[in-house]
């Protein structure tokens, strides 16, 4: 459950210099919901009463956990209209709770008080719902390749730099490095990512229209996105959900997998905001790099997948809604809060913020350059925002659910296409 912040917590994270005087009844509280890991909560906490203390006679009502059960509090409170005054949600959850742009406050309305010129128009847009700015990213985050060097080394294998190089990889990882190595590991998703990136840079789409509540693939391109996704498994290229499920759980993240640890699952397709975790368990003899972002001759978008890391929006029912506008603005842009918050909740969209975060060099040099990738496919227009509805809870357990039987050949591949198209077509038109 949420945690309010008290005087025994600011004492007790060294803050009691910041805390000051106890607010009087006359004090304005607002109240900001967010979840996070101790480090995160740590530190905002920190740039709260920081807040506080710019603004005497404010007090920010800090409630806060983990992301588990986050989502079940934050739906019963905005069925209730109980909902906090400023939130931190998933990207994907615009399309959940204001389906038509009116389930949080309209920032459009307080611009002179948020400083939208250091966002990206692609950035606000993302933000964006029936026109209607609901949100603002704190960061923003994408698909890339990590490579253990190491590995590739030992199978005198070059780090893949085109398609071909990478299913050519798995045959080569089994003859010379034996079964359990294998050139990539992945959870089911990453693998459904990988394969969508693969036929949407060959047919120019993804497997949902980003403007309408529609499977945008065709049943060719569908059937393609199956057969990669096969291909992958069966050439020896990536780890098979069963391999997975067999050694501890088919969810269990890439860096707790022994054989990720050894050397032995040598790549991961998978979020920069991840690098630190893949990075830290690699034993000495490892060395993690990023790689090259496979492109087929001629596409005109990449595929990597990239969204908002999390968002910041206001409640619908705030009462104070200048002051939460100032609030967001101080989290997303300002310079003495970007010290505080770093990289916490990732790299951040705001200019200025990662301005400082390079210049004082709190951006490790891969997580920089995985950063650097990401912008050039961007500006280069190759990384169009998603459709909100792809990572919808229950179209993502749909597409599970397709996948998995095409892992344990529970299906044919012509049903798991219809089934895709289909029955995608019937969940997008109840869930829109």
């Amino acid at each position: 459950m949420g945690m309010d912040l008290d005087r025994r917590q600011f004492h007790a994270l060294g803050l009691g210099s910041l805390f000051g005087a106890a607010p009087d009844s006359s004090s304005k509280v607002l109240r900001f919901g967010w979840w996070g890991g101790a480090g995160r909560h740590e530190v905002t906490l920190k740039a709260i009463a920081l807040f506080e203390q710019h603004n005497p006679g404010v007090k920010v009502k800090a409630e806060y956990m983990g992301f588990n059960g986050y989502l079940e509090r934050l739906t019963t409170q905005i069925a209730g209209g109980s909902e906090a005054d400023v939130m931190q949600i998933n990207w994907a959850w615009l399309a959940m709770f204001s389906k038509h742009g009116n389930g949080f406050t309209d920032l459009d309305k307080y611009r002179s008080l948020l400083s939208l010129d250091q966002f990206s128009a692609e950035d606000l847009q993302s933000g964006r719902v029936q026109g209607k700015l609901n949100a603002l990213p704190t960061a923003y985050t994408a698909r890339v390749m990590l490579w253990n060097q190491a590995t590739f080394d030992r199978a005198g294998v070059p780090l893949p730099k085109t398609w071909d190089d990478l299913f050519a990889a798995g045959p080569l990882f089994k003859a010379r490095l034996g079964d359990m190595a294998y050139p990539l590991d992945g959870e089911l998703y990453d693998m459904i990512l990988l394969s969508q990136a693969y036929v949407q840079q060959k047919y120019g789409t993804p497997y949902v229209d980003p403007l309408e509540a529609r499977v945008a693939m065709s049943y060719e391109a569908a059937t393609e996105w199956v057969q990669t996704y096969q291909r992958l498994v069966q050439n020896h290229v990536a780890t098979s959900l069963a391999l997975r499920t067999s050694l501890g759980g088919a969810e269990k993240p890439t860096e707790q997998q022994q054989e990720w640890v050894v050397g032995n699952w040598a790549g991961n397709f998978t979020w920069d905001s991840v690098i630190p975790l893949r990075a830290a368990t690699l034993n000495k003899e490892q060395k993690l790099v990023l790689g090259d972002f496979p492109m087929l001759p001629g596409s005109k978008v990449s595929g990597m997948f990239g969204r908002p890391t999390m968002m910041l929006a206001m409640g619908r029912n705030c009462k104070q809604p200048e002051l939460a506008a100032r609030f967001i603005n101080f989290l997303l842009t300002d310079p003495q809060a970007a010290a505080i918050l770093g990289k916490t909740r990732g790299v951040p969209a705001a200019r200025v913020p990662l301005e400082l975060l390079v210049q004082s060099k709190r951006l490790p040099p891969m997580e920089l350059a995985a950063h650097q990738q990401i912008s050039a496919q961007r500006i280069a227009g190759r990384v169009p925002v998603p459709a909100p509805l792809f990572e919808h809870a229950r179209l993502h357990k749909f597409m599970r659910e397709v996948f998995e039987t095409i892992a344990y050949g529970k299906t044919s591949e012509r049903d798991a296409v219809r089934r895709l198209i289909d029955d995608g077509n019937a969940l997008l038109k109840r869930i829109k």
